[in-house]
C-alpha cells in the first residue's frame, strides 16, 4: 500500500515516521522549507518508545505524479484549505483519505472537494510537539490511530488499511463508530482548550483555583449538549473519564492549543471552540463559557496575526 502523509510535523511526522520505520511505503508531502530541513537532518523522533532518525521519502505538491492508496491528512485545521490544493493530485477514484484533524468541520470541506467516497473518518491520540530543531518530541506514552468508514461499515478497503497499519509501533484500530469517536475527542479538546486557554493554566492549576473545577465541568456540559443535540451523545464511560481528567488534582495536562498559545503560535480557535459554539447557538443552547473562551481566543489570534 502506497501511503501519502500530508505534513511531517508533530503528528504526521510521528505516525508516518513509525510506519516508515516498520517498512511501509510512506511518502511525506511537505513544503519546500520543511523538505530542505528533513533532507539535511532526517526525520528525527524523540520518544519514550524509542528514538529514531529516518531518511524519509519526500514529495512536494508540484511533484506528485500519481494517486496513492491512502492519504493520511495531519495538518492543523487552519492549514486545511492550502493542503487541499496540494494533495488533490494524490487522490484518485480508489484513494482513501484519512483525516485526523480536530473538530468535525473538515469533513464537509473534504467531501465538497473529493466527494463522499474517498473520505473516511479518523482520530489520533498522541501528545507530540516540534522542538526548535524540527525534531518530533513525544510528550507522553499514549499513541493511537483510529480510522473507519463514516457509514460504520467494516469494508474491505478499511480491512486492507488496517492490515497496513498494524505492527508499526503504535496502537492502530479500525472503528465501526468512527464519527462517535471523533465527536468524543472533539468534546474533550473543546473542553480542555476552552478552559485552559481562557484561564491560562493547566488542569491542575485550574482545579486548585476557587471555582475552577466547577467551570471545567460546566464547559464540558456545554460541549456534551451540542454533541447530544447533533445525534452523538457521549457514552457514560467517556463522561466519567473526562470529568476525572479535567478536574484532576495536580495535573500538568494541557492540550496542544494551550501549548501553542503559550508560545505565541496560531491556534485552532475557530475549528475547536468556535465551531462548537456556532453549533450550540444553532440549537439555541446557552454556552457562556464557550462564548467567553472564543472571544478570548479571537482577540489573541488577532494580536498574533498582526504581530
Amino acid at each position: 500500500m502506497r501511503i501519502l502523509v500530508v505534513g511531517a510535523g508533530a503528528t504526521g511526522g510521528y505516525f508516518g515516521g513509525r510506519l516508515a520505520q516498520a517498512g511501509r511505503d510512506v511518502t511525506f508531502l511537505v513544503r519546500p522549507k520543511r523538505a530542505e530541513q528533513l533532507r539535511r537532518d532526517g526525520l528525527q523522533i524523540l520518544s519514550p518508545h524509542g528514538d529514531v532518525t529516518l531518511a524519509p521519502q519526500l514529495v512536494t505538491a508540484d511533484r506528485i505524479a500519481s494517486a496513492y492508496d491512502a492519504v493520511l491528512l495531519t495538518v492543523k485545521a487552519f492549514a486545511l484549505e492550502a493542503a487541499l490544493a496540494d494533495l488533490a493530485p494524490a487522490v484518485g477514484p480508489a484513494t482513501m483519505v484519512v483525516p485526523v484533524l480536530n473538530g468535525m468541520g473538515h469533513l464537509d470541506k473534504l467531501i465538497a472537494r473529493f466527494g463522499e467516497t474517498p473520505v473516511l473518518g479518523g482520530v489520533c491520540l498522541v501528545a507530540t510537539t516540534l522542538d526548535p530543531q524540527g525534531r518530533i518530541k513525544q510528550l507522553a506514552e499514549f499513541q493511537q490511530l483510529v480510522y473507519g468508514e463514516r457509514s460504520g461499515e467494516m469494508s474491505a478497503r478499511v480491512t486492507t488499511l488496517d492490515s497496513a497499519m498494524q505492527g508499526a509501533g503504535f496502537i492502530a484500530r479500525a472503528s465501526a463508530v468512527i464519527l462517535q469517536e471523533m465527536w468524543e475527542k472533539w468534546i474533550l479538546l473543546a473542553t480542555m482548550g476552552a478552559i485552559t486557554c481562557l484561564l491560562r493554566g493547566t488542569v491542575g492549576d485550574i482545579e486548585a483555583a476557587p471555582g475552577g473545577a466547577g467551570l471545567a465541568l460546566a464547559v464540558l456540559d456545554e460541549c456534551v449538549s451540542v454533541a447530544t443535540r447533533s445525534g452523538y451523545p457521549p457514552s457514560e464511560a467517556f463522561l466519567e473519564r473526562t470529568k476525572a481528567s479535567v478536574t484532576a488534582k495536580g495535573s500538568s495536562a494541557a492540550p496542544s492549543m494551550y501549548r501553542d498559545l503559550t508560545q505565541g503560535l496560531p491556534v485552532e480557535a475557530d475549528q475547536i471552540v468556535g465551531d462548537m459554539l456556532a453549533r450550540a447557538q444553532g440549537f439555541g443552547l446557552a454556552s457562556p463559557i464557550l462564548t467567553a473562551a472564543y472571544a478570548n481566543l479571537t482577540i489573541y489570534l488577532r494580536r498574533v496575526t498582526a504581530a
